[in-house]
């Protein structure tokens, strides 16, 4: 009998798949079918920072302020009174989602001030759910600001928050620092339970007919989780926390190379949107049909086997693995001549 079974967050899951945040989230109906089909856990989608400061009329504030000089920049920001959940509506959706599976239900906060932060966190802990993801999208456009005043600011953030709640915690981040690992440490060091690797950077388009600057969604593909089992890699065996991969997985072959780098759970949106939520019954049946081929006995046997530590090589994961690219797409090159 094939053990898929993973821990993550302390959480003990029936196996690696986890349905990542979605406007699939948003119905109960969803999360139970996700559960139904094989989902071991589910993240809800994120309750926002500025919805939030919109209960507090923070946000309505600065919004409308110089907006007789500046009209049009309105149209930039979203009409939050469109969101389906505000503040107290996500809460209650937490407790119904808790009260609707059985699997663990994980909260998301996305932002990146203190804030209202601190106290929804908390209240998402009373609202029931397992464990929470901090989402931290950020852009740093100010250029009077550093790296460094960057990095320390989500830091701090993440762990006001984890020093707030019981509940496990989780950080998803983005690619863009000057350290990837020495930020994986420095949160590590801050009792973070677990890294979600990564988030996507979702850049606007120009409209040349209307010279608008429109929103532009383009969703995962499997290219995109060759830089999440890279990172997954090298951090194994670095830090404590549980590692997430999430971005690119879309199949079983997907699934095992996240376990295989080293992380825990591999999250699926894409996948699910595309394909509808009954791809996780054809995911699980694929990775234990796999694991059978090729005589695994369980999901923990093979976590972390492709990791840094644990290849022959390790320099493919850093400046030699560049050089061995480069030079083997010139021999084949050479050799079309």
């Amino acid at each position: 009998m094939i053990d898929l079974t993973t821990t993550y967050l302390g959480l003990k899951l029936k196996n690696p798949l986890v349905a990542s945040p979605s406007p699939l989230m948003e119905k109960l109906d969803n999360i139970r079918r996700m559960e139904d089909c094989g989902a071991a856990a589910v993240v809800l989608h994120s309750l926002f920072e500025e919805q939030i400061n919109v209960e507090s009329q923070e946000l309505d504030r600065h919004l409308w302020e110089g907006t007789e000089s500046f009209a049009e920049s309105l149209t930039y920001f979203p009409d939050m009174a469109s969101y389906k959940l505000g503040p107290e509506g996500y809460l209650e959706h937490i407790r119904k989602a808790k009260a609707a599976v059985g699997v663990p239900v994980i909260g998301s906060l996305n932002g990146v001030s203190t804030g209202g932060w601190i106290e929804y966190a908390r209240k998402i802990e009373q609202a029931g759910a397992d464990a929470l993801e901090l989402n931290t999208f950020y852009i740093p456009t100010d250029p009077d600001m550093s790296g460094e005043e960057v990095e320390r600011t989500l830091v701090e953030l993440a762990a006001s928050v984890k020093a707030s709640v019981q509940i496990p915690v989780a950080v998803k981040l983005n690619i863009y620092f000057s350290s990837m690992a020495n930020m994986a440490r420095r949160l590590d060091e801050r009792s973070i339970d677990g890294l979600v690797l990564f988030n996507r950077f979702y850049q606007p388009d120009f409209d040349l007919e209307s010279l608008e600057v429109v929103p532009n969604l383009i969703l995962s593909g499997p290219y995109d989780l060759l830089l999440r089992l890279h990172w997954v890699a090298i951090l194994y065996g670095q830090i404590r926390a549980d590692m997430a991969v999430t971005g690119g997985v879309h199949s079983a072959l997907d699934v095992l190379k996240a376990m295989m780098a080293g992380a825990r759970v591999a999250m699926m949106t894409a996948a699910l949107l595309e394909n509808g939520i009954e791809h996780l019954k054809t995911v699980q049946a694929e990775l234990v049909q796999w694991m059978e081929e090729h005589e695994y006995d369980s999901v923990a046997q093979m976590q972390g086997s492709m990791s840094q530590r644990s290849v022959p090589e390790p320099a493919a994961f850093m400046r030699g693995n560049y050089m061995k690219v480069l030079s083997s797409y010139s021999m084949r090159a050479a050799r079309a001549l």
